[in-house]
């Protein structure tokens, strides 16, 4: 199986910490962010994993050029970001005819079992699977509405007047097909462009567990005093 992990961003709003840190290596109680994430998938069965890269590339080059053990790991350069959706659509081919692909921003702190994520997937004939969260303020995520089934019946980016509290919590299970829906021209963002073309096709699995964007000096100090009583549950 394989995966995205995006991790190009620049991290602004972590500075000055990610001066001269990726926002995917800063350290959660003394392990970088990207080997959480290569860990948990490797737990999941995914075989290789494709990592973007634009900001500070070399220290992540360097990091996994030391590390040792599974999964595979492809890098690729981006001198100008695609951005997220641009990304699954450049590399569509690494994926095609595959019956799923999994793609995951990299700034996001979980001990979500993407087992589950997987499972739930090919429970059902979606073409695409969105996993969420109960966000404390809506207006600062992507907002997603759901029918009593389960299946995604709205979605909005950041609205200024949110009709749930269901936050896209960035980890997807997708079919390949669904990059046909993605505008060749970059950058495109998967929350802004690919996930409004998926309402009424992708259904909404709820994320159990520890979640949390590590986006922000707020957000990263408390994930550093959760995430050992996090992941020891």
């Amino acid at each position: 199986m394989k995966a995205f992990l995006l991790a190009a961003g620049l991290g602004r709003r972590l500075r000055p910490l990610t001066d001269h840190t990726p926002k995917c290596m800063v350290p959660i109680a003394g392990k970088p962010l990207l080997d959480i994430w290569l860990d948990t998938l490797h737990r999941a069965g995914v075989d290789e994993v494709l990592v973007n890269l634009h900001h500070l590339p070399e220290v992540v080059l360097r990091h996994l050029g030391a590390r040792k053990g599974p999964p595979t790991v492809h890098t690729v350069l981006e001198p100008e970001l695609l951005g997220s959706a641009g990304t699954l659509y450049r590399h569509r081919t690494w994926v095609a005819g595959d019956d799923l692909f999994l793609a995951l921003n990299g700034d996001n702190l979980t001990d979500f079992d993407l087992r589950d994520l997987i499972d739930f997937h090919r429970s059902g004939d979606a073409v695409a699977t969105l996993t969420v969260f109960s966000a404390e303020d809506p207006t600062r995520h992507g907002i997603v509405e759901m029918d009593p089934a389960g299946l995604m019946t709205g979605f909005i980016e950041k609205p200024s007047e949110p009709t749930s509290n269901l936050a896209n919590a960035g980890m997807y299970a997708f079919h390949p097909s669904i990059l046909d829906s993605i505008d060749p021209i970059p950058p495109t963002d998967i929350g802004l462009h690919l996930l409004p073309t998926l309402v009424g096709r992708a259904r909404i699995l709820r994320v159990g567990g520890y979640f949390c964007d590590v986006g922000t000096p707020t957000a990263y100090k408390r994930a550093m005093q959760d995430w050992r009583p996090a992941v020891l549950r």
